[in-house]
């Protein structure tokens, strides 16, 4: 009887799902197709030339990231089918008021537009870490040189 082989596919995305389960254990209960899916949807955002070493963690995180926001994992007890996330899993409080209850939300307001999405969880922030260890922004002071 000839034995079953792992596409290569498969075993490249391992190191990630094993990656994946130790930094977002809110997902225990996705089951790993569903976790593989996600990997692989993700892995096509994330340079593995950019990222080098740290690459297996970004995807693992950005794809947390996507999936938290997607609403996938532990938090969908919200009774009719509904999503639950608590405020402190989506929006950054800005500022609050006690009389007559008022609160203020911002995501990063140094962020660009694409990076403010990523501030919305835990798995997005500490992807954005990694990008900056990695990836240096080129910055142009308006100073030439005459």
């Amino acid at each position: 009887m000839a034995k079953a082989r792992t596409p290569a596919k498969f075993k490249a995305v391992v190191p990630i799902l094993d990656i994946f389960r130790i930094l977002a254990a809110e997902f225990a209960s996705v089951e790993d197709p569903t976790v593989l899916q996600w990997i692989d949807l993700t892995t096509p955002m994330v340079s593995r030339k950019q990222f080098g070493n740290l690459y297996e963690q970004a995807v693992a995180l950005l794809a947390a990231h996507r999936m938290k926001i997607a609403g996938c994992g532990e938090d969908q007890s919200a009774g009719e089918g509904g999503l639950q996330l608590g405020i402190g899993d989506t929006l950054r409080v800005s500022s609050y008021s006690e009389g007559e209850t008022s609160i203020s939300f911002n995501s990063s307001a140094a962020s660009t537009l694409s990076d403010s999405e990523l501030t919305l969880t835990a798995y997005g922030m500490q992807y954005l870490s990694l990008r900056r260890m990695v990836i240096m922004p080129i910055r142009c002071s308006g100073e030439g040189r005459r």
